[in-house]
């Protein structure tokens, strides 16, 4: 007959096997190669009992393993998902125990943050409540990963960041922004900024819970990631309406933002430079504000200094500055933000980075012949029909190529500009036909331009240009021509000389 002793003993290895069992599968969902092989053994069948087991540390070593696994992909995710799994961890969120809460929390973060579908079944089993209970607990490690998978919810749609918005988390998160945890700062700061990314409407939500004076001062924080979570979320409210980008301004963001374009973390700089982007961009008086506090010199320096898509929004804000008035974009030329403009035309990698860039420099010179002029002149005109023509060049890349190009010929009454693009490789009927317009406009009133027209060969080549007659491009080089005695015209045409020489043969002389 059994001893007591005995009995219990087996008991005890039942508890000792299930708990190596759990850990040895935490330990290997770490590693990506053994992922699938646990999945393909059936290993959730066999999590699933144990998230409720009788000894904590089982149920927490279980989660660990689950929300391993759920990270890995999507499919498996889903998997968790149709074990009906979420019920589980559900029951785990709402025990008392503070370590059951964030190890079920843990793994609610890492299916919602999959996909759309992934997060709408994590809302449809009943989490979003105990999630937001967990923000009110006292200890920071589980605010933390609550606040984690509230924010794996709310970054995919409006619809999600709603749901997590009226269960009351946005004044929960304002008040996580001011704890002293700094990893619970930076999720409450991502949070706040992927519900205000959405709508307006949602934006408004979270300034009305007042955010905003809590979270503007710490863009002064040491902790550069903190930083760059509060410069993303000051940008993401701004970014709506004019309104919203005044509350920013009110808070006092400005100049000390444009400290953080000089940051040595990318991401901080790349953010800061994005609340003056989207600050910018609505109204006149907001982009003379930007000037007026030396904003423009400070985007030209961060992008003369940075490459590749931290340059983006310091492109793009000088771009919007510039296209309000012809004193805005002077600001820019005259803090010589043409150079590095030009630079991130002609040597970044990326198409849409070129593009923001050619919409800038058009955005610049479209204003008035000096500004034209101003943008020629560092040969802006021969980049953007190089990228126009390049077969690489995206279709984007392509149209804001063409419409800067014609944005400043335009206005060019500079006429060596002009000339030089003549001179350039052969251009496609829909960029030549701005340049000999534009030719055609300032020759009959620039004697000066009429002769080196002549005098550089781009005459000739303009003859050479073989075209139907009653096109477009015929109707402007005749244009062009008219200028001229018929005598040059013929001059500088082709085959004019066998003409000659045939009248000569011929004894008409």
């Amino acid at each position: 007959m059994a001893t007591t002793r005995a009995i219990l003993q087996v008991l005890e290895n039942f508890q000792k096997a299930r708990i190596i069992f759990v850990q040895t599968c935490a330990e290997l969902a770490t590693k990506p190669q053994n992922v699938e092989v646990l999945h393909n053994a059936g290993v959730m069948q066999i999590l699933r009992p144990l998230l409720l087991d009788g000894v904590p540390n089982i149920q927490q070593t279980a989660s660990l393993a689950l929300s391993r696994l759920a990270s890995y992909s999507e499919e498996i995710a889903e998997v968790i998902v149709h074990e009906n799994i979420l019920i589980q961890l559900v029951y785990s969120l709402k025990e008392q125990n503070r370590y059951n809460k964030k190890a079920a929390a843990g793994v609610l973060r890492a299916i919602a943050k999959h996909s759309a579908p992934l997060a709408q079944a994590v809302v449809d089993s009943g989490a979003i409540p105990p999630l937001i209970m967990c923000l009110e607990e006292f200890d920071p490690s589980v605010k933390e990963v609550a606040a984690g998978a509230l924010d794996n919810i709310a970054r995919h749609t409006p619809q999600l960041a709603q749901v997590v918005v009226d269960a009351g988390a946005v004044s929960l998160l304002v008040l996580a922004v001011q704890e002293p945890e700094l990893s619970l700062r930076r999720i409450a700061a991502a949070l706040l900024a992927d519900i205000a990314k959405h709508t307006p409407e949602l934006a408004q939500g979270v300034v009305d819970a007042g955010t905003v004076p809590f979270t503007a001062p710490l863009i002064n924080h040491a902790d550069a990631k903190l930083k760059k979570d509060i410069c993303c979320l000051l940008s993401q409210i701004a970014k709506h309406t004019m309104d919203l980008a005044e509350v920013i301004v009110a808070a006092d963001v400005f100049p000390k933002v444009y400290l953080l374009l000089k940051d040595t973390d990318p991401m901080v700089r790349r953010n800061s430079a994005t609340v003056v982007r989207e600050v910018c961009k609505h109204t006149p008086e907001l982009a003379q504000l930007i000037v007026a506090t030396g904003g423009v010199a400070a985007l030209v320096e961060n992008i003369r200094e940075v490459n590749g898509n931290e340059r983006l929004p310091g492109v793009m804000a000088l771009g919007y500055i510039a296209a309000f008035s012809e004193t805005l974009a002077l600001a820019v030329i005259a803090s010589d933000g043409l150079p590095p403009l030009l630079d991130a035309l002609t040597t970044e990698i990326e198409d849409h980075i070129k593009s923001a860039s050619a919409w800038s420099l058009g955005q610049i010179g479209r204003h008035t012949p000096n500004h034209a002029k101003a943008v020629a002149e560092v040969n802006t005109l021969q980049a953007l029909v190089h990228c126009f023509i390049a077969k690489t060049s995206s279709e984007d890349l392509q149209t804001k190529c063409k419409k800067a190009l014609k944005g400043i010929c335009d206005r060019l009454t500079y006429f060596p500009a002009l000339d030089a693009v003549i001179q350039g490789p052969p251009l496609p009927e829909g960029i030549l036909k701005y340049v000999l317009a534009q030719i055609a406009k300032v020759i009959p009133h620039d004697q000066e331009a009429k002769t080196q027209l002549v005098t550089s060969g781009s005459f000739a080549k303009i003859q050479e240009i073989c075209v139907e007659a009653g096109s477009e491009i015929k109707e402007l080089i005749d244009s062009v021509n008219s200028s001229y005695p018929i005598e040059i015209v013929h001059y500088y045409s082709p085959g004019y000389s066998e003409v000659l020489l045939q009248k000569l043969t011929s004894g008409k002389f």
